[in-house]
């Protein structure tokens, strides 16, 4: 006759198994969904950090941006007198440049575009295109391995880009890497570098062509400015064309 009680207990004790083992899975399940949260709020946080900083950066006036004039290391002004003025090869031939980075010489018939203002290794184009650009009043700030591997350097060059992204003949800038298989190094100590062709004063006078550089130690906004004010676009063989 007891029986019948032994079969409700045991029910009784499997049924409250099923229930344990049910809570045990909806917390096991809220663990795991909460985890994924934290996880996925973490990711995006991270990715978060550099646009903010980027914008905080590029929301600065250009002469704020990165290290001050006196901070960023610069050498003195080198020129050099230019050649290849108007001097086309086609596309696709290898052009060898003896100065790194160039600031002058034979170049492609076709410029990079002017809408782009700022490149790294990936997407940067040939540098026979943008020697083009520097025949037409273009200053072009060249980073190395260096900068690149520093996040808040490289942002601080894509800040100062950004301030020529603009439709004016003075937003006749370029900020791209240079690497060692384009050449040999920059001088010891320093990272940057800012490259003009100059029209030495008069555009008539091919002989009086030169080529600009302005190495540095670290980027500075104040240094380009002061760079671009000093050898503009108007001051090259070419200042209208784009």
């Amino acid at each position: 006759m007891a029986k019948p009680n032994k079969d409700r207990d045991r029910r009784a004790v499997v049924e409250q198994m099923r229930r344990d083992q049910k809570k045990s899975e909806r917390r096991r399940t809220i663990i795991v969904i909460s985890a994924c949260a934290v996880v996925a709020l973490l990711i995006i946080g991270a990715a978060a950090v550099p646009l903010i900083k980027q914008s905080r950066l590029t929301a600065g006036d250009l002469d704020t941006l990165g290290a001050a004039e006196s901070a960023a290391g610069c050498q003195p002004i080198v020129k050099k007198k230019a050649t290849g003025n108007q001097e086309h090869k086609p596309e696709g031939t290898t052009i060898t440049y003896s100065d790194a980075p160039p600031a002058f010489g034979p170049h492609y018939p076709v410029t990079a575009p002017f809408e782009r203002k700022f490149y790294t290794t990936k997407d940067r184009p040939k540098i026979e295109y943008v020697v083009h650009n520097l025949e037409h009043g273009y200053s072009l700030l060249w980073y190395d391995a260096t900068i690149a591997k520093s996040s808040d350097q490289l942002a601080v060059v894509r800040a100062i880009a950004a301030k020529y992204e603009g439709t004016k003949l003075t937003d006749k800038f370029i900020a791209l890497p240079w690497t060692s298989e384009d050449g040999k190094a920059f001088p010891k100590g320093t990272h940057v570098a800012l490259t003009h062709w100059s029209a030495g004063g008069d555009p008539t006078d091919v002989s009086k062509q030169q080529g600009i550089w302005e190495y540095c130690a670290k980027p500075s906004g104040k240094v380009v400015q002061k760079f671009t004010a000093d050898y503009p676009y108007s001051d090259s063989p070419e200042p209208q064309a784009m």
